[in-house]
């Protein structure tokens, strides 16, 4: 086994890394106690190798973050949303040429967002070892048994990426991912707008108050924790924000009223940075067609449209299934709710691959040119 644990031997692998058509990439992480992932352990695959690079150790990342911008090397992960964050939490940049093993499963007919030991399983008939799954990977040393665990994460997925890969070439399916890979290498999806993060948070009030409320202390918990590098829950869980954003509270006395508000928040730094909030907060109200959007969600379809939104479910499974995709890859809920609405434009679902596996059958099903019946001699649904 290759244990790279200076920047010496990196750049020997890394030149190594730099010949090979494509890698295969995994890191192990913590970060319960943080708000960024801290990176403890490194592992990358290729036809003929592979290697486990220690950053704790000193190592210096840079030759390897210059092979993740290589566009000539295929860089791929299996579910990779996490690892592409942490480089680029670690260089700026996400990487270029990327292949997701999840992704692709999924176009060829896999389980929806089917886990790693799964796909080897389905692919490769090999049942990983999961022994070591719970292991810290910031202590060291680390033994034998958990370094060939970690290392099984890119060693195996190099077969699974080949049959992927070459399942989808022999099915003209190779372009499908390509939207779904374009987002996960978005810089926005990682780079996190603080006044933006109280969108995530769930919520059933959209008065103006309120929202500016949930504003502001989304953004100002999402700034602490940033600066502090802790995790948000640490600084305030959801269900007390929405609490506070509910009661609206004054003062520190008026925040004591607040419940699940531990005593020590209340009356120290934290409860007075609370009550300077929410007074920017009340100088600044929602506005009115924000809350309106708010209230708004998910796109709104007419009572008597209800059923043909089941139907586009139906039709949806049906299609899905005769192709060999997972369903949601597809089209998602709201992709169906705009088709109802007649909203073509507003998703991907009618247009390239999509349209022609279901979309022009979803439309000529608004138009009452299509139907779903049951054949009793073939014993299947037939969509005409």
């Amino acid at each position: 086994m290759l244990l790279i644990d200076t920047s010496k031997k990196l750049s020997d692998f890394c030149n190594i890394l730099a010949k090979q058509p494509f890698i295969t990439v995994d890191s192990e992480f913590i970060r319960e106690h943080s708000y960024y992932p801290k990176l403890c352990l490194l592992q990358v695959g290729y036809d003929d190798g592979a290697a486990i690079i220690d950053p704790l150790a000193g190592v210096d990342l840079s030759p390897f973050f210059d092979i993740l911008q290589n566009p000539n090397i295929v860089k791929v992960f299996h579910a990779g949303r996490q690892d592409i964050e942490i480089f680029y939490n670690l260089s700026g940049q996400t990487p270029k040429n990327v292949f997701d093993t999840q992704i692709a499963a999924m176009v060829c007919g896999f389980a929806e967002n089917i886990g790693y030991g799964n796909l080897v399983h389905e692919i490769l008939h090999i049942d990983l070892d999961k022994s070591q799954r719970l292991t810290d990977w910031s202590l060291r040393p680390l033994d034998e048994a958990q370094l060939e665990y970690a290392l099984g994460d890119v060693t195996h997925l190099v077969g699974c990426y080949k049959y992927l890969r070459d399942y989808m070439a022999e099915h003209q399916r190779t372009d499908w991912i390509k939207e779904e890979t374009a987002c996960l290498c978005d810089p926005n999806c990682y780079d996190v707008r603080c006044d933006e993060v109280w969108h995530k948070i769930k919520h059933n009030v959209h008065s103006p108050l309120f929202l500016s409320a949930l504003k502001y202390l989304a953004e100002w918990r999402e700034r602490r924790a940033q600066k502090f590098n802790t995790p948000r829950v640490s600084i305030l869980k959801d269900d007390t924000l929405l609490n506070i954003a509910s009661t609206f509270p004054k003062s520190v006395d008026e925040l004591k009223l607040v419940r699940n508000l531990k005593s020590d928040i209340i009356n120290g730094r934290l409860g007075g940075e609370i009550i300077e909030v929410l007074q920017e907060a009340s100088q600044n109200p929602m506005p009115a067609d924000v809350c309106r959007l708010d209230r708004k969600q998910e796109k709104q379809i007419g009572a008597n449209e209800h059923s043909l939104l089941e139907i586009l479910k139906l039709l949806l499974k049906i299609k899905s299934q005769e192709a060999g995709v997972i369903a949601r890859i597809i089209a998602s809920d709201e992709d169906l709710r705009y088709i109802v609405c007649r909203q073509y434009d507003q998703t991907p679902t009618m247009q390239g691959w999509r349209y022609e596996i279901f979309g022009k059958y979803a439309e000529e099903l608004c138009k009452g040119k299509l139907a779903i019946t049951y054949n009793p001699k073939k014993k299947k649904i037939e969509v005409k």
